[in-house]
């Protein structure tokens, strides 16, 4: 059985981005949604990378659409966008502290903007049963990049084969197998309960 459980945020812990919040983020950006989520995801890895900040991110996004916005735009566009990523599975967060209270070390690796990061550290205080999170805004690297992973196993101070890794995305998982960590394609709470306590389920999909 891995010593540690690395875990993904969006997808696992917390809920994917809401439609109603999409609704929103489209509304704000007054342009057709074909064209938005185009733009928004083309330019979203160096966002997540912490390279650019939220303001430099959506000048981009709106260059890209050939638009103009304002910066109290930008404003509502960035807590619009932060809204849209808040919601979190409770049953998920239970997980998490029941893992950590058995006396296995959990872990966080999220693709994440610094202003999003922010909002769940002042909001979620179950961050603190992790021994390390690392933020891709934080650490300049973001799945599926090799680095990502690789910078969590030095911080850990662990071999990537001790470390079980849950993710919700398949590109995600391959990843970290490819450097060795034993990955679990995430799609449900009993899947993952099983990975995380069962050794041979770790591999599984």
């Amino acid at each position: 059985m891995a010593d540690t459980v690395l875990f993904d945020l969006f997808g696992v812990i917390a809920r994917k981005q809401s439609s109603s919040g999409q609704e929103l983020l489209v509304t704000t950006a007054a342009v057709s949604a074909s064209v938005f989520w185009e733009s928004y995801w083309a330019l979203r890895m160096p966002y997540d990378r912490g390279e650019v900040t939220g303001f430099e991110y959506w000048r981009q996004v709106a260059a890209a659409l050939r638009t103009t916005i304002d910066d109290n735009q930008i404003a509502r566009l960035i807590d619009a966008d932060i809204a849209s990523w808040s919601a979190v599975d409770d049953d998920m967060v239970t997980l998490v502290e029941q893992t950590a209270a058995s006396g296995r070390r959990v872990a966080l690796l999220s693709n994440i903007p610094e202003e999003l990061a922010v909002h769940y550290e002042e909001h979620h205080r179950w961050l603190q049963h992790f021994d390390v999170v690392a933020f891709s805004c934080r650490i300049g690297h973001a799945k599926p990049e090799p680095d990502a992973y690789r910078w969590c196993c030095r911080a850990l101070d662990l071999a990537p084969g001790r470390i079980l890794f849950v993710d919700d995305r398949a590109e995600n998982v391959q990843a970290a197998e490819a450097i060795g960590m034993p990955g679990h394609l995430f799609i449900g709470l009993t899947q993952a309960r099983q990975a995380i306590t069962e050794p041979d389920m770790a591999l599984r999909r």
